[in-house]
């Protein structure tokens, strides 16, 4: 599938994780979600990725974004992740069969692996933003994120 266009509507999943079973429609009542796919775990750019966006839970709080991270993993190699990192304020979430990497056009059908994708996801169920391949050393694609968060526009969330 396609990756889903700018205000289409993001498709729903409900996944299991390490902090239990995540609906997005769930996440979307209490503002705009931002979604990160991540090829696997322990890897040094997929722990690059998601360190990133920990280290700026606070400004991500004040934008009153929920984060959760999804890739192929078991729950197991999860929660180990998390240990190795010292922690994850947003859940892992385990897509063993791609089928949410499927819907959202991130899927690597080569490596049975999602690859890395960063979307914000507005209150309203929208896309707002989509970076499809995410590279956690870009810097411009990382701002980015916050910008479709609200970051700098004086709107809020």
């Amino acid at each position: 599938m396609p990756v889903p266009a700018i205000g289409e509507r993001a498709p729903d999943f409900t996944l299991r994780g390490t902090e239990g079973q995540v609906r997005l429609a769930d996440l979307l009542t209490d503002g705009p979600v931002l979604l990160l796919f991540y090829t696997e775990d322990l890897t040094p750019a997929c722990t690059q990725q998601l360190c990133a966006f920990r280290d700026e839970s606070a400004t991500l709080a004040e934008l009153a974004a929920r984060v959760v991270a999804i890739s192929a993993d078991s729950l197991d190699a999860h929660r180990a992740f998390i240990e190795r990192l010292g922690g994850l304020p947003y859940p892992l979430l385990a897509d063993p069969d791609l089928a949410v990497a499927r819907r959202y056009g991130v899927d690597d059908p080569d490596s049975r692996r999602a690859r890395r994708a960063a979307f914000v996801i507005g209150r309203d169920g929208a896309v707002r933003h989509a970076v499809v391949p995410y590279q956690p050393s870009n810097a411009q694609q990382f701002l980015g994120v916050f910008e479709a968060l609200g970051l700098g526009s004086g709107a809020g969330p």
